[in-house]
C-alpha cells in the first residue's frame, strides 16, 4: 500500500485527485497516490451493516450524515493527505463548517475502518493517528478475524467490543446500540 508508492511521483493536490475522475480505489498520502485493493464480499458485507444500523439511528434521530463507500476525508493539507474511510458520520454542527471541497474538509465525528486481509498494522495505526489528529471522537477498527470491534478515543483510550457485545458510541451517538455479531452477518 502506502510502500508502493512512486518514487518519481509529482505531488498533486486532493483537488486534483479529485478532477481526475474515477482512476480506481486510492489514497492521496503526502501527495502521492496510493493504490488501494477493491474490496471483498465480506468486507462490503460488514460496511453494509454497519452503514445501516448507523444510517437508521441517524436519519431517526436528525443527527448528520452517514457516508460509505470509501468516503474521501483530508487529515493533511500542504501536502494533502486524503484517507478512504469505509464509513463515517458527521454531526450536524460540524456539517455546517465544510466547505465546498469534494472531499471532507472537517473532522468527521466517527470513522470506521474495516481491517481487509493485506492490511499492514503500522499504516493502520497510522491512518488512526491521523483521524484522530484532525479531530475525529471516535475511530472504530473493526476486525473481521476476530469478529470485533476496536472503539478509539486516542491512541491510548481503547475499548474492544466482543461479538457478544452490543456496540455503543454513547460520546458521539448518545443511545445508539448495535449487536456486534449481527455487524458480522453476511
Amino acid at each position: 500500500m502506502e510502500s508502493e508508492l512512486a518514487e518519481n511521483q509529482t505531488d498533486i493536490t486532493g483537488e486534483e485527485l479529485l478532477a481526475m475522475g474515477d482512476i480506481g480505489p486510492c489514497e492521496l498520502v503526502n501527495g502521492k497516490i496510493v493504490k488501494k485493493w477493491y474490496a471483498s464480499v465480506r468486507h462490503g458485507a460488514i460496511e453494509s451493516n454497519i452503514d445501516y444500523e448507523l444510517g437508521m439511528f441517524v436519519r431517526l434521530h436528525k443527527l448528520g450524515r452517514v457516508s460509505e463507500g470509501e468516503v474521501g476525508i483530508y487529515t493533511r493539507r500542504d501536502p494533502d493527505t486524503v484517507r478512504g474511510a469505509d464509513i463515517a458520520f458527521i454531526s450536524n454542527e460540524r456539517l455546517s463548517k465544510r466547505g465546498k471541497s469534494g472531499f471532507v474538509d472537517v473532522a468527521p465525528d466517527l470513522v470506521v475502518e474495516i481491517l481487509s486481509p493485506d492490511d499492514r498494522w503500522n499504516e493502520v495505526m497510522q491512518k488512526l493517528e491521523e483521524y484522530l489528529g484532525i479531530g475525529a471522537r471516535v475511530v472504530w477498527i473493526v476486525d473481521p478475524e476476530t469478529e470485533s470491534v476496536f472503539a478509539y478515543r486516542s491512541m491510548t483510550d481503547v475499548r474492544r467490543f466482543e461479538k457478544s457485545d452490543a456496540l455503543t458510541a454513547d460520546e458521539v451517538l448518545p443511545g445508539f446500540s448495535a449487536s456486534v455479531a449481527e455487524l458480522f452477518e453476511e
